[in-house]
């Protein structure tokens, strides 16, 4: 029911588009961009790519939390120290004065003090895993010895004490005074751990060194904190804020541990030492005898097992020990026969 003029509109309307897109088509050819890929061109992804990456980004996100919530390890814990002992009892007698003045203000504080066989200067904390390690740590004291005696050209090295200090109110401790013997220990100090992390043992720490006669700590009776006392009251110890304890002249430098059992008068357990110079009178002090003594023994248990080795191979070598049978055998026979005679 159409007639002929509507047909010839309609077969108009067609060709009008069809010419229009044909035109258009050789004109976007001609442009510079004609032969560009514009999806990569402008990172176009596809819709499932898009969600994949999401749901990859959020899972590292997650991944990243659960990290930041768990405790951090720490992997440096000291468990030995390079230590400078005190045995001069005119300072053990004034710390141990000390110590009394503040037990009779605070009965509580008693379990607090530091015993009087375990008065020292720290010179070096460092991490030592196994024997082989403390071996390591052994040879780097020794290779100490001569540089700390070129140091001091013979002289002594005299450490005065004199004060008191604390370590954020939670460590008290018997002041080094001022003067040239803190840049000489500082210097050894120094030296020593430069050697020590020179062989592969880590230590020293982040604070700079400050020499102290540590006498109390309240780290060493947790419970105090539960019942209110979370500091060191420098009303304490404020007659002795200016008392001059004494001096203590180096004369050994011990490699200690931290964890093993201590000796019997109260010392940390030594692995070895060195001595500088020499003490008055010559005389070597009770620490020093039973290094010597454990040193000794050590050496005879070594040679008895190194003894007993060398024996067991020369047993086990083949022809050896068949010879000696023989030997024995002929002995045990000419024995008999002789006896029968």
């Amino acid at each position: 029911g159409i007639n002929s003029n509507e047909c010839e509109n309609i077969s108009r309307e067609k060709k009008i588009p069809e010419e229009f897109e044909a035109s258009t088509m050789d004109f976007l050819v001609d442009m510079p961009f004609a032969t560009v890929d514009i999806q990569d061109d402008c990172g176009i992804t596809d819709e499932p790519q898009i969600n994949l990456e999401r749901s990859k980004e959020k899972e590292r996100i997650k991944i990243d939390r659960v990290k930041k919530r768990k405790p951090k390890r720490k992997d440096y814990q000291p468990n030995y120290f390079l230590s400078i002992p005190i045995t001069n009892k005119e300072i053990i007698k004034g710390i141990k004065s000390l110590q009394n003045a503040v037990i009779q203000q605070d009965k509580r504080l008693a379990q607090t003090m530091v015993r009087d066989g375990s008065f020292h200067i720290t010179l070096l904390v460092m991490q030592l895993l196994n024997e082989d390690e403390v071996n390591i740590g052994i040879d780097a004291l020794l290779e100490l010895k001569p540089f700390i005696e070129e140091l001091l050209q013979g002289k002594h090295l005299t450490l005065p004490f004199q004060g008191i200090g604390t370590f954020g109110n939670q460590v008290g401790f018997v002041k080094l005074a001022e003067g040239n013997h803190v840049n000489s220990l500082s210097e050894i100090a120094e030296t020593a751990n430069r050697t020590f992390q020179e062989k592969g043992i880590r230590a020293g720490e982040s604070r700079s060194f400050k020499p102290h006669l540590t006498f109390m700590k309240l780290s060493k009776a947790p419970w105090l904190r539960k019942n209110g006392v979370k500091k060191i009251d420098p009303d304490l110890y404020e007659k002795f804020i200016s008392h001059r304890f004494g001096e203590e002249i180096l004369y050994r430098i011990d490699l200690c541990s931290m964890e093993k059992k201590k000796q019997s008068n109260g010392y940390y357990h030594c692995e070895s030492s060195i001595v500088i110079g020499e003490k008055n009178g010559g005389e070597p002090d009770d620490a020093e005898l039973v290094s010597l003594s454990k040193r000794l023994v050590e050496n005879a248990v070594l040679k008895a097992v190194q003894q007993y080795l060398e024996e067991t191979q020369n047993k086990n070598k083949p022809g050896e020990g068949s010879s000696v049978k023989t030997e024995a055998a002929d002995r045990n026979g000419n024995d008999n026969e002789n006896n029968r005679k």
